[in-house]
This record gives C-alpha cells, sequence and structure tokens, in this order.
C-alpha cells in the first residue's frame, strides 16, 4: 500500500515536498553572503555568476566582472569536471551565484555543491540586494 503523504489544512501535502522545503534544504548548506562580502570574494579571485535572465540584466544592469549564465546550462557550465564548464573553475574556487531576488541563486548554489563546487553559495538579497547596497552596476552588453 502506497504511504499518502501529510496534509496541511489547506489541503497541500506537507512534509519533504514543495518548494518551500526544497528552499529550506537548499539553504540549509550554504553560507550565504551580503553585497560587500560577495564583492570580497570577487576581489580575491572568486567568481559571481549571474543567472538572471537577459531582459532582466538589461533592465537593470550587470555586476561589473560577473560572469553571465543562463540557468538553462547552468549544471553544465558550473560541473568542475565536465568538458562545458567555465575557464578557470576548480573545486575550491568561491562562486557566489546571483539572481534578482535570492531564491533561484539558492537553488542553483545547493546544486553546484553537489556537482562538487564545494565553496558555492549565492548573494542573500539578489542583484537587488547588490544595488541597494549601493555598490557598482554597468549597463549590459
Amino acid at each position: 500500500m502506497t504511504e499518502v503523504p501529510p496534509q496541511r489544512p489547506d489541503g497541500v501535502a506537507s512534509g519533504p515536498f514543495g518548494i518551500e522545503h526544497l528552499l529550506a534544504e537548499s539553504r540549509a548548506k550554504l553560507t550565504r553572503v551580503s553585497p560587500q562580502e560577495a564583492l570580497a570574494l570577487q576581489r580575491k579571485g572568486g567568481l559571481i555568476i549571474d543567472i538572471r535572465p537577459q531582459s532582466d540584466r538589461l533592465a537593470d544592469g550587470e555586476i561589473p566582472g560577473a560572469l553571465t549564465v543562463e540557468r538553462i546550462v547552468l549544471e553544465w557550465r558550473l560541473d568542475p569536471a565536465g568538458g562545458h564548464r567555465l575557464d578557470g573553475l576548480h573545486a575550491d574556487r568561491p562562486v557566489v551565484l546571483v539572481c534578482n531576488e535570492g531564491y533561484a541563486s539558492s537553488l542553483a548554489a545547493a546544486q553546484a555543491q553537489e556537482l562538487g563546487l564545494t565553496q558555492a553559495t549565492d548573494l542573500a538579497g539578489g542583484f537587488r540586494a547588490w544595488k541597494a547596497a549601493g555598490l557598482p552596476i554597468t549597463a549590459a552588453g
């Protein structure tokens, strides 16, 4: 007999299901960084990788020196042993993933750790936090 997942009062399955659970599980693996910490890591040789769609980058700008990798190919570009990995990527290099608000980047950073990037994390608050902190932004190009 198949076990039925427990239900919340609103009828939605609770337990290890759903995006909120996945997000919490992902963030439990990370030491998320502030915009200032991300900038410091970048200055020490870490990579900032912007996973926002091109439309967001065109509308809001980009973090200077950040690499852009569309989410659809991210795992292939972040696999340190893969043939399509980013140049200069290795297991111990700090990598800070950035999305718009810091949700998709948390999921992506946890996935990057599973691929072997032991120092992968994400920017808490995403690009919006970077911008609100008054850190440099360039026009998308």
